[in-house]
C-alpha cells in the first residue's frame, strides 16, 4: 500500500474500502472461565481488514488484541459472533478446516522466535516449506530477510534480532495470503526492533501479504495503512494512515 501514501486521508480511505475485504468479523465475542469467574476477552467486535494492507492492533496488555488475533488465525474460536477470511467463514470450520486454513493462508510470528535449537536456519525454514503447496526455497525467504549469509548457523549462534528474522523467513516460505505478528519486537532492544519492521514493511510491500502487527508500542503506528485500537476487549477506533512512515523514522 505503500503507492497511496500520496493520499489525502479520505481518499485513503475510500481506497481501502474497494480492496478486497480479506478477514470480516461481526459481533465477536471470546468468554473464558476460571473457576466460577467470567472473563470477557472480547466483547462484539466488528472489524474488517483488506488486502495487502499493514495494520498495527494497539492496544494494552489484557485489551484482547491477543485473543483477536489468534481467532483471525484459526488458533482460538469465538465464543459468539462470525470471522470470515473471504468466502470461508470460519466460526464454522472443523478442526481439519482450520488446520488447512493455518496451513495454507496464514504465516504467524510471536514475540519469543520458536526456533529449533537442534537445526540451522536453512532447516528451520524447511520445516515449512516441505508441506506447503508453492513455497519458496529456505534460501529465497532468508535472502528476503537479510539472512543469506547465516543459512548454516544455529540459533545459538544468532542474535535475537536474527534469530526473529528467521521465524519471519520461516512463516513467509510458504507464501502466505496473510502475516499475523503477536508483539514481535517485544523481546528486542528498538535498533534491532526497527530492523525487524523494516523487514515486515518489505515482505509487505514486495509480496503484497496483509500484514497484521499487534503491540502496545504506539510508535509502531506510524508505519501502518491503518491503526486499530483495541480497549477493553472492543474496537475504540480506527484511524487511516495516508501517509506511513519509514521504519528508521520511528523513536521509541
Amino acid at each position: 500500500m505503500a503507492e497511496l501514501g500520496w493520499l489525502d486521508e479520505l481518499d485513503y480511505g475510500a481506497a481501502m474500502k474497494h480492496s478486497a475485504v480479506v478477514f470480516r468479523t461481526h459481533e465477536l465475542t471470546r468468554v473464558y472461565y476460571t473457576g466460577e469467574v467470567e472473563i470477557r476477552a472480547l466483547c462484539g467486535v466488528d472489524l474488517e481488514l483488506y488486502a495487502g494492507e499493514f495494520v498495527v492492533l494497539l492496544g494494552a496488555s489484557g485489551s484482547g488484541k491477543s485473543t483477536l488475533l489468534n481467532i483471525l488465525g484459526g488458533l482460538d474460536r469465538a465464543s459468539s459472533g462470525e470471522v470470515w477470511y473471504g468466502e470461508q467463514d470460519l466460526s464454522r470450520a472443523d478442526e481439519n478446516q482450520l488446520t488447512e486454513f493455518r496451513r495454507h493462508h496464514v504465516g504467524f510470528i510471536f514475540q519469543f522466535y520458536n526456533l529449533i535449537p537442534s537445526l540451522t536456519a536453512r532447516e528451520n525454514v524447511a520445516l515449512v516449506t516441505d508441506i506447503a503447496r508453492n513455497p519458496m526455497t529456505p534460501e529465497e525467504a532468508l535472502a528476503l530477510v537479510g539472512l543469506s549469509e547465516r543459512l548454516d548457523h544455529f540459533p545459538a549462534q544468532l542474535s535475537g534480532g536474527e534469530q526473529q528474522r528467521v521465524a519471519i523467513a520461516r512463516a513467509i516460505a510458504k507464501r502466505p495470503e496473510v502475516l499475523l505478528c503477536d508483539e514481535p519486537t517485544g523481546a528486542l532492544d528498538s535498533a534491532t526492533g526497527i530492523r525487524v519492521l523494516e523487514v515486515l514493511q518489505r515482505i509487505n510491500r514486495e509480496l503484497g501479504t496483509t500484514t497484521v502487527v499487534i503491540t502496545h508500542n504506539a510508535v509502531i503506528a506510524d508505519m501502518a495503512d491503518r491503526l486499530i485500537r483495541v480497549s477493553d476487549g472492543r474496537v475504540s477506533e480506527v484511524k487511516d494512515n495516508p501517509h506511513p512512515v519509514d521504519p528508521q523514522q520511528l523513536r521509541w
